[in-house]
Formats: structure tokens, C-alpha cells, sequence
């Protein structure tokens, strides 16, 4: 089969949104038997029919359906190739996709990016950002399927380019009038007497206190599994448990008085963010420009205060 050309897709896909060739073709400023022809064409290069004309207008067959999707997929690649080539003329113009940890998402992330977007040089570089654990984070990354992402440092990062993020600490949050709320400071194994309030088990804070817990000897016992660290401070301020969370997320919860606390004294609850990347060449002079920016942010933050 020959190469399909773009201007055949783009025709293809305004005649499956609008429903007829006509409207088709005075969007696109062409003649209708124009995009019949070229429609014809694909049809005897694919030898299938991907469009039924009828008295109501025109529909895809379900071969046509599926070239649909692809035909939008190629589409937005070039678009986004497009914006990507720009900015190596002049001013750096591009989109950059995101992926990051939820700790890192409901720590300084969100600020770091706003700031970024604020900056008038920046103006033309859209950014987008989701939310996934650390593992999934990693192979979207290595199979280029986002620029960076940004997890905790102790992850596999498979052989993928890395710089350090911010740092952050984890600390127990109990209930005020908890048998724990009193303590200045506790190993996580101390914990384990009572029930916890915890994140899903593909996060990674969730294999990281099961380890412990098994090298402690003890069960970890669950109150409740919830989706995302707001919701384990709530599940905590109504007394159903303990939970691990990061300080720097806790304060604005300990400051509506029904949660404390509790600095924990093992290694791991001092933790670091890394921003990966597969190769800081092959980054797109937008990525590379947010790349620069972060590492700057974190190069001048503050360190962060400690529990209490």
C-alpha cells in the first residue's frame, strides 16, 4: 500500500465530524468532488470502503471507524511535532508532558510549575501534568511516551537520566489523644501495634512499610485503604487510625486541630525526589528549559522544617 497523505486524513476526519462532504468542503476551502476523489483513492489503496454516502449524510463502515482514530492520532502527532519544531526558531515555544508521584504533585510540583508558566519567556509552552506511581512514572518515561517525570529517588530508575528534585520527610499523623500523639519521636516498627490508614499497593510508600513491617516481625493491619493523602488525614481525624504522609502536606491538616504529628527516626523517612528523563539531548528545548527550571527551584528552596 502506498503512503497515506495527510491532507487525505485531515479531509477524512472533517468528513466523519461534519457528516457530509459538502460542509467538509467549504470548511477546507476545497471542492467536493476534490475530497470524493481523494476518498475514492484511499478506498481502492486500502481496497475497503471507509465511507457510506446516503441520503442522511455520510457515516465511516467500521473499517472506516478504526482508520478514524488512527487518522486523529497521526494528526495530533504532527501538530505536536510541529510545536516541538518551533522552538528552535527564536523563542522557545512547545508542550511538555508530565508525569509525577502524588507526594510530589501535593508538595511543591504544582508551585514549581505555575511559577514557571507565570514567567512571560514561557508564555508559549503549554504543560500538562498527571498523577501516577512511581513504577508506572518510570516506563512512561523510558518509552517516550512523556519528556519527565518526577518520583522518589530510591526507585529503579532502569538505566533513564535522572537530576534531584526536592527533599521531603514522612511522618506518622495520629489523631489528638492518641496513645502515639504524645511521643517527640518513633521508629515506624513502634507503630505497628495499632491500625494504620494507608494509600493503594501500587504506591510505592505502600511496599516500602510493608518491608518494614515484615523485618520488624509484625503485621501491618489496615483501618483503611484510600485513594490519595487527603483522604487518609480525614480517615485520621476522625480517630479510625495512623497513617505515614509527608510533613510538608500535614501542616495545613494539624492546623484545623484534630491531628498531630510524630517525627519517625528510621532513614527512609527522609526522602528525595529525582526528575527522570531517558537523554537531556534528546529533550525538545521546552522540556530541556523545565528540566533547568526545576533544578533551579530545588537548588534554592529551603530545606524543610522538621516534625514537631
Amino acid at each position: 500500500m502506498r503512503d497515506l497523505d495527510l491532507k487525505t486524513l485531515r479531509l477524512l476526519v472533517a468528513v466523519c465530524d461534519l457528516g457530509n462532504i459538502k460542509d467538509a468542503a467549504a470548511q477546507e476551502l476545497i471542492e467536493p468532488s476534490a475530497i470524493s476523489k481523494r476518498i475514492t483513492q484511499l478506498e481502492d489503496a486500502l481496497g475497503l470502503q471507509v465511507l457510506v454516502r446516503g441520503r442522511r449524510g455520510t457515516e465511516p463502515t467500521p473499517a472506516g471507524q478504526v482508520l478514524l482514530e488512527h487518522a486523529r492520532t497521526v494528526l495530533f502527532t504532527m501538530e505536536k511535532i510541529e510545536a516541538d519544531m518551533a522552538g528552535f526558531k527564536g523563542g522557545i515555544q512547545g508542550h511538555v508532558r508530565v508525569v509525577a508521584s502524588a507526594s510530589a504533585i501535593a508538595e511543591s510540583l504544582l508551585d514549581d510549575l505555575a511559577a514557571f508558566m507565570r514567567e512571560p519567556r514561557h508564555q508559549n509552552i503549554q504543560v500538562d501534568i498527571e498523577e501516577r506511581v512511581s513504577k508506572d512514572i518510570v516506563g512512561l518515561v523510558r518509552d517516550g511516551v512523556v519528556s519527565l517525570g518526577v518520583c522518589w529517588s530510591q526507585i529503579d530508575l532502569g538505566g533513564l537520566e535522572s537530576r534531584p528534585y526536592r527533599h521531603d520527610e514522612l511522618v506518622l499523623a495520629v489523631p489528638v489523644g492518641h496513645p502515639l500523639a504524645g511521643q517527640p519521636a518513633l521508629h515506624f516498627e513502634d507503630t505497628l501495634d495499632f491500625e494504620h490508614v494507608g494509600l493503594p499497593p501500587s504506591t510505592a510508600v505502600y511496599t516500602l512499610l510493608h518491608r518494614c513491617a515484615l523485618k520488624a516481625g509484625k503485621p501491618l493491619s489496615y483501618r483503611a485503604v484510600v485513594s490519595n493523602f487527603d483522604a487518609a488525614f480525614r480517615v485520621v481525624g476522625a480517630g479510625l487510625g495512623v497513617s505515614v504522609v509527608p510533613l510538608e502536606i500535614s501542616r495545613l491538616h494539624t492546623a484545623a486541630g484534630r491531628i498531630q504529628t510524630v517525627a519517625l527516626l528510621d532513614d527512609w523517612a527522609h526522602r528525595t525526589f529525582s526528575i527522570c528523563f531517558r537523554r537531556q539531548q534528546a529533550l525538545t528545548p521546552a522540556a530541556q528549559r523545565l528540566l533547568a527550571y526545576l533544578e533551579e527551584r530545588a537548588a534554592t528552596a529551603p530545606a524543610p522544617p522538621a516534625a514537631g
